[in-house]
């Protein structure tokens, strides 16, 4: 998009607060002086592009990229979607990069100290670049809920995280994706500061199911405009 004027303003109101007294911690990172709008150039709009000459098929296949010595454990997933644009446009050669924990709802980090095994043939990453439609699609195993320290008896959805690159830094998004019929959904502190968290959940298809293999689900992606997928809070 060389035009960058074509950029709209973001509809905020749809988009979760910075400080919001149900999520504590963002009391701790979220800012407490009014933002300062910055006009975009060309910098913000164009560029930068990363990573999508590098990425191979078994990265977008989360069930393949980790194995040591097994199939991981869990509910085989698909996910898959358009990466589209404020207009409705779909966005090709978008890198689209996920991140989640396995299937008894713990990550590969050693920042996570979750009473759950860990895996040995589950990575919990994958990275994939959006065909000339817009369409991305991921492998993967259903992640589990896990508790965290917000409040008492707090557990978060089940969810996938989302990082994209879209035509440059202006659509830059890092967002999260939950499953349809979750009950923890209405008591996660995180997905109801987001007020159109609708926006964040995916939907299930029996299109997208492979017979004896697994459930698929869609997760369309709006990078910007009044239409965007909810940032991460």
């Amino acid at each position: 998009m060389s035009d960058f004027s074509e950029f709209s303003e973001r509809d905020w109101d749809s988009q979760p607060k910075y400080l919001d007294e149900g999520y504590k911690s963002t009391t701790l990172r979220g800012p407490t002086k009014p933002l300062i709008p910055i006009k975009q150039t060309l910098s913000e709009v164009t560029g930068p592009v990363y990573g999508q000459e590098s990425v191979s098929a078994l990265d977008s296949d989360l069930t393949m990229n980790g194995r040591r010595n097994g199939e991981p454990l869990g509910e085989r997933t698909i996910v898959t979607g358009k990466v589209l644009d404020e207009f409705g446009r779909p966005v090709p050669n978008a890198l689209v990069e996920i991140w989640q924990a396995n299937a008894a709802g713990r990550y590969v980090d050693l920042m996570d100290q979750h009473d759950a095994p860990l895996d040995p043939n589950f990575y919990g990453g994958g990275r994939a670049v959006t065909d000339q439609d817009g369409n991305y699609r991921f492998k993967t195993i259903r992640p589990g809920a896990y508790p965290w320290g917000n409040h008492h008896n707090a557990w978060r959805p089940a969810h996938i995280h989302f990082s994209l690159f879209g035509a440059g830094l202006a659509s830059r998004l890092v967002t999260q994706m939950y499953f349809p019929g979750d009950p923890l959904i209405a008591f996660d502190p995180i997905a109801q500061a987001t007020p159109t968290v609708d926006r964040l959940v995916s939907e299930f298809s029996l299109d997208v199911t492979e017979p004896d293999y697994a459930l698929g689900y869609v997760f369309n992606i709006v990078l910007r405009g009044p239409k965007q997928t909810p940032m991460e809070d």
